[in-house]
């Protein structure tokens, strides 16, 4: 297993020389800047090729991108709306881009309209740190009373709007505005929030998309990217959604092991694969996910290792320390690591899989600091020094 470390580029308040020292031995980046169904060119992929090759000191780092994460699918792609082609067009030859620098993994999801979603950026913790968290009768209290979505009322279980109402009456104007924002923020390093008119004219697009049309839109993509990828030598690797559940009435296709057979069998080809998220799927008391990594095995192009605890039937969790949380960190790990065991044996060049320790709590110095939401310092380096030992561990039973 390989360890990299996501970086959202020169303005990542993470330096690339901390990325070292805390243990990363590659690097997960994208073109945050560039608008999706834009082409990445040459010369932009060289320039975040040389940040990462480069300390603050001018001197080189022992760094490389390893990962590109993420590639992003338009919403014109997902909806196979006016300019779709142009933009699967522009995806092809970003592909083309990538393989010419050297990058052979490239994640993307298949998220409608909105990325991961929490409702608390950071959540305090009993330790006093935080993390990020998704509340769902505050979730439900946007969608209801914030957004007021026509159908929310159809789509919300009693119970959830119940709690839903109770929420809404104790927050008040200054707190419903900070959970809208924080649930139309956008991805990390990404392209601006939406605005909730914004928001509403992306929804009323979906609203005659059904999970089935939406699978076959996602199949039409790989059918036209993949064989790209193949020919480039390229490992392609869908994020699942997070939460793994629809959300505002948008469907959600990539959320269990059926779904992933599903995708992984639209193309067969193994630049067709998946990233296996812990964190995402794990929301999901019916993910297993050590039985999903021996399922998917010899599709998992890349790994996102972190934990979610279950805080209620209603879908609330948070951000748990790495080897905390519901799912069985060692077990996956373990399940990973046979994988890469039977690669070797069947002489695959891509045995070590790349993985990251995903997201982190807000610890120590990491309290002060003004970092993308999910990604800190600290609380990412004890992570990744947590599973660091876990993967010694087993690795030196193994032997």
């Amino acid at each position: 297993m390989k360890a990299t470390w996501r970086w959202f580029g020169p303005h990542d308040s993470v330096p690339v020389e901390w990325m070292e020292q805390a243990g990363a031995r590659g690097v997960v980046s994208a073109l945050h800047h560039i608008p999706p169904g834009t082409v990445w060119t040459d010369a932009e992929i060289a320039k975040r090729k040389q940040d990462i090759a480069t300390r603050i000191d001018g001197a080189p780092s022992r760094l490389r991108w390893d990962v590109v994460e993420s590639l992003p699918v338009s919403e014109r792609i997902k909806t196979q709306t006016t300019g779709w082609r142009d933009h699967i067009d522009a995806y092809r030859h970003s592909l083309e881009a990538i393989a010419r620098a050297g990058i052979k993994v490239v994640c993307y999801n298949f998220m409608p309209v909105l990325d991961w979603t929490r409702t608390d950026l950071a959540w305090r913790l009993d330790h006093g740190g935080t993390a990020m968290r998704f509340a769902a009768a505050d979730f439900a209290a946007f969608d209801l009373h914030v957004l007021k979505r026509p159908a929310a009322v159809d789509d919300t279980p009693a119970p959830l709007r119940a709690a839903a109402a109770e929420r809404i009456a104790s927050m008040d104007d200054t707190a419903q505005a900070r959970l809208a924002a924080n649930l139309v923020m956008g991805l990390p390093g990404g392209q601006p929030g939406l605005t909730l008119d914004e928001l509403r004219s992306h929804l009323a697009t979906y609203d005659s998309i059904s999970a089935e049309q939406l699978r076959r839109n996602l199949a039409d993509f790989l059918a036209e990217v993949v064989p790209t990828a193949e020919r480039l030598g390229l490992r392609l690797c869908c994020h699942p959604d997070d939460p793994p559940w629809p959300l505002l009435g948008l469907p959600r296709i990539v959320s269990t092991l059926d779904d992933y057979v599903a995708l992984t069998d639209a193309v067969d080809s193994p630049a067709n694969g998946v990233t296996l998220c812990s964190g995402s799927l794990g929301a999901r008391a019916d993910n297993d996910l050590p039985a999903m990594m021996r399922r998917l095995g010899c599709k998992v192009h890349f790994i996102h290792l972190r934990n979610t605890t279950r805080e209620d039937g209603l879908g609330s969790f948070h951000e748990a320390e790495h080897l905390g949380g519901d799912t069985d960190m060692p077990a996956l790990i373990s399940e990973i690591l046979a994988e890469e065991t039977r690669r070797r044996a069947a002489g695959r060049t891509d045995a070590e899989i790349p993985f990251r320790p995903d997201h982190g709590q807000d610890i120590l110095d990491d309290l002060t600091r003004q970092t993308q939401p999910g990604y800190p310092a600290i609380g990412r380096l004890k992570g990744l020094a947590e599973l660091n030992g876990v993967i010694a561990g087993l690795t030196h039973a193994l032997r």
